[in-house]
């Protein structure tokens, strides 16, 4: 056993000294002679463990500006290795499923490319057409990346220790967004730059069909044998409300059962745990006036005073709402707590002047997974600001 943990140890130190010498800019060829055993036996987990190294000691640019050359040499080992791949009902499986429809609208959309570079530009103007209607296609796709990065992600770095590589790849799904809009650019365009669009074209298949390879010969599989198998059932759970593309969406599977009850003082928020400090802290904290009337019309809750814009007091809770606004607009009041009850609206807005102020009021019904009527919240905002905003701030303005 010693000794199999000790060449185990050498044969990933010398991969690790290969990935840095390419980082490096050492000569590719010698490299690879000298640790040509390694490479040809790498296995998804090390390549993962590489990548998390790599992250650690070098600049991202740098790492993800060589991460195509590390996978394409270790593409043979990667690609040789058989992983026993989940049956359906399975959330990779219906991933893996969005990828055969996303590689056929990739070759259909190839197939257009090569008849625009031959065809003579009277038949220019149909395939142009017709590229837009698969790029509107495979925009489509980017629901498979929102599924990885808000489902699978989460679950992977939880269970996997050297999770880095997946920061690369979520990089490279923002490359696929980028490119995606600049195709469409172009294409709306009368004449559309053909030059042009062949290099994003290529510059689209370079990211796409790289980053299904890796999902299925290096991120998958150690998922799959990573994360534990009861929690795959909550990822197919979660999965229906982000949505799925191409592919009919899988029939939604009975909740799992009750967990145990959470400890230090967790309250249960289906989407989350948090203590009763955090709750009020998070209703304190958002820039929002709210109360809370239930079924009965009972005011229950209102938020505190950070950013109230009405008068409020304790001595509200428990009142009907009906008593708490005077003759000439308790009518109104009635009216949307009524249209609610009946579940003939969902929701009302109004916008006022207040002080200098610009107010936006709104109302929402909240309705149990019964639909039936449970309650209104009111919810005001100070929205002078936000109404004079312009153009974009993309980073915050703290100088």
């Amino acid at each position: 056993m010693p000794e199999f943990i000790a060449n185990h140890e050498d044969h990933y130190q010398n991969l690790y000294n290969y990935c840095c010498g390419i980082a490096e800019g050492s000569e590719g060829r010698t490299l690879y002679d000298k640790y040509r055993s390694d490479i040809e036996s790498v296995s998804p987990e090390e390549t993962m463990h590489l990548l998390d190294d790599l992250l650690q000691k070098y600049d991202f640019a740098r790492v993800k500006e060589i991460v195509a050359k590390l996978i394409n040499i270790f593409y043979k080992s990667l690609n040789s290795r058989k992983w026993e791949k989940p049956k359906e009902g399975h959330f990779l499986y219906y991933l893996m499923l969005e990828n055969e429809k996303a590689k056929e609208l990739i070759e259909g959309i190839r197939d257009i490319i090569k008849k625009l570079n031959t065809l003579p530009e009277a038949e220019h103007a149909r395939l142009f057409a017709g590229m837009g209607r698969l790029i509107a296609e495979l925009k489509s796709y980017e629901l498979h990346y929102i599924k990885k990065e808000n489902i699978l992600f989460p679950y992977l770095e939880a269970t996997f220790a050297k999770y880095r590589c997946i920061q690369l790849m979520w990089s490279f799904h923002d490359d696929f967004r980028s490119l995606i809009k600049q195709i469409e650019k172009l294409l709306k365009q009368p004449a559309p730059d053909l030059k042009q669009l062949n290099r994003v074209t290529a510059d689209l298949f370079f990211v796409v069909l790289p980053i299904m390879f890796r999902e299925e010969k290096i991120v998958f599989p150690v998922a799959f044998r990573s994360i534990p198998p009861s929690v795959w059932h909550e990822m197919m759970q979660q999965s229906h409300e982000t949505g799925w593309c191409y592919i009919q969406p899988p029939a939604q599977q009975a909740p799992a059962a009750e967990s145990s009850p959470l400890s230090g003082g967790l309250i249960d928020l289906l989407t989350g745990a948090l203590t009763r400090e955090q709750i009020i802290l998070l209703l304190e904290t958002m820039p929002y006036d709210v109360t809370f009337v239930d079924e009965n019309d009972t005011v229950r809750y209102f938020s505190g005073s950070a950013h109230r814009i009405f008068p409020r007091s304790k001595a509200i809770i428990g009142r009907k709402v009906q008593n708490c606004h005077p003759p000439e607009s308790v009518h109104m009041v009635t009216r949307i707590v009524e249209a609610f009850r009946k579940g003939e609206k969902d929701n009302a807005a109004f916008w006022i002047n207040l002080r200098g102020k610009f107010i936006h009021i709104r109302y929402f019904a909240l309705r149990d997974s019964d639909g039936t009527y449970r309650g209104t919240i009111e919810v005001s905002q100070d929205v002078t600001e936000i109404r004079s905003l312009e153009g974009e701030r993309r980073l915050p303005d703290w100088e």
